[in-house]
């Protein structure tokens, strides 16, 4: 009579899932190597979390959760719209060039590439990059609300501009661009926003 199939942890196997996904995107990553880096059947795996885009799927919203939530955080929680953007170009440069761990950010890098087979995933990413743009723009839109930037400045494009940074920043890590000179190219970012504030702090 057969044992029972080990029991394993399936908070880890996400993870593990998540990390293969990051470092290689969705379609490179095949289930052969799912089975191999959770140690778990092709079976147990589909039970467990359903298809392969069931697991990426998943994979995405607990990185979104977890160590991609910095931008979240930041905008909530920061009072001035120039400490919110200091704060989400620190931590991403932190997390894009982690040196024991995937590089860059997962939602801009797991599907930018995908067959017509996998639209369905990369439509799903580019809904959750905008969203993430929409907030950046939001939070302009407030800062001049409040009188923190000048009546003149553009916020959609202010928070176009850094979203449009922050994925520069995931590209740059990827290609092993040191964390210092993302934090260089941070400062240049950051003074440009400053010379849109009221106060003419620069």
């Amino acid at each position: 009579m057969a044992g029972r199939p080990r029991e394993f942890d399936r908070t880890d196997a996400l993870k593990k899932a998540r990390d293969l996904f990051w470092r290689q995107g969705f379609e490179s990553t095949s289930l052969s190597e799912l089975v191999a880096t959770l140690g778990l059947a092709s079976a147990r795996i589909y039970a467990a979390f359903g298809s392969k885009e069931d697991l990426f799927r998943e994979a995405i919203l607990d990185y979104e959760t977890h160590e991609g939530s910095f931008a979240t955080h930041a905008l909530k929680e920061e009072r001035s719209i120039l400490a919110a953007m200091e704060r989400i170009l620190e931590q991403a440069i932190a997390l894009y060039t982690q040196p024991d761990g995937p590089r860059g950010c997962m939602v801009v890098a797991s599907a930018t590439n995908c067959s017509t087979t996998n639209a369905s995933v990369a439509t799903w990413l580019a809904q959750h990059r905008k969203a993430q743009t929409t907030s950046l723009v939001d939070r302009f839109r407030l800062a001049q609300q409040e009188g923190e930037l000048r009546a003149g400045c553009d916020p959609r494009a202010l928070g176009d501009f850094f979203a449009t940074f922050l994925h520069g920043l995931s590209v740059q890590a990827r290609d092993g661009i040191s964390a210092e000179r993302l934090q260089n190219a941070a400062q240049s970012a950051l003074q440009l926003l400053k010379q849109q504030m009221a106060s003419g702090e620069n």
